[in-house]
């Protein structure tokens, strides 16, 4: 579905709702009142939060998957064991029951080894984001990795670069650029499952509408709105990532 068949399609319900008698409650996010101003902005206070969880859990996601990544593609099987048994282990998980670990019983985990650490519902989460993540994450770079030619790795020992500096300058550059959509459509999962976040009590986009739901008892006009933030902020995601693309695709055609 487009953006233009989703608008319209927005629209009519929003005029069937007007056009209703009682049935829809559109007034509680009508900008034009105090009571729908107050709600839109209670509602947007949350993409803050949102958008910082996201990208500190992708850029830790990133790392971690790497670092998972290097070894899983090793020639010594008990350098690529670990990552294998990681992978598959993190990828069987679901998020919400990790989440619950991460929040609940991994401080319990610690405070066993002498350390006592809080674990608010902000950190929680990206922890959670992050090491789901990461393992989808590291079989990108995996893949990504791996269909560069071997020529060039050859072709990087001849001239006297060692195993790091060839992936440093020579094959992750490559890499990057054929790995790049996949990784945007990961940091794109990331944003969505952060609404998990509101189950802990995390102040987000979908724990605000959750919130409000409660209090104004229209849970359709709200998670509707909701809806379109999270498209809204996916849709400037995706464009970014596009215009990235260009860029360095034309880099590369110089």
């Amino acid at each position: 579905m487009t953006l233009r068949t989703f608008s319209i399609l927005f629209l009519c319900l929003l005029l069937a709702g007007c056009s209703s008698s009682g049935t829809w409650g559109w007034y509680v996010i009508d900008p034009t009142t105090k009571q729908g101003y107050n709600n839109i902005r209670f509602l947007l206070n949350g993409f803050g939060a949102t958008i910082l969880l996201s990208i500190i859990a992708a850029i830790l996601s990133m790392c971690i998957g790497l670092i998972v990544a290097l070894p899983g593609m090793s020639h010594n099987r008990w350098l690529r064991l670990p990552s294998r048994i990681y992978i598959e282990f993190i990828r069987a998980i679901p998020l919400l029951p990790m989440l619950f670990w991460v929040f609940y019983g991994l401080p319990v985990v610690l405070k066993s080894m002498g350390i006592n650490a809080n674990i608010d519902a902000f950190w929680g989460a990206i922890i959670t984001l992050a090491i789901s993540d990461s393992a989808f994450t590291a079989e990108i770079y995996r893949s990504g990795i791996q269909s560069i030619n071997k020529g060039q790795t050859e072709a990087a020992k001849t001239i006297g670069l060692n195993y790091s500096q060839t992936m440093r300058y020579v094959i992750l550059p490559q890499a990057i650029k054929r790995i790049l959509p996949p990784l945007a459509n990961q940091f794109i999962y990331i944003v969505k499952m952060s609404a998990f976040a509101s189950v802990i009590g995390m102040q987000e986009l979908t724990r605000r509408a959750n919130e409000l739901v409660v209090t104004e008892y229209r849970p359709l006009e709200i998670y509707t709105l909701l809806i379109l933030e999270y498209l809204v902020l996916v849709l400037i995601i995706s464009f970014g990532v596009r215009r990235l693309e260009r860029k360095m695709g034309a880099d590369e055609s110089k």
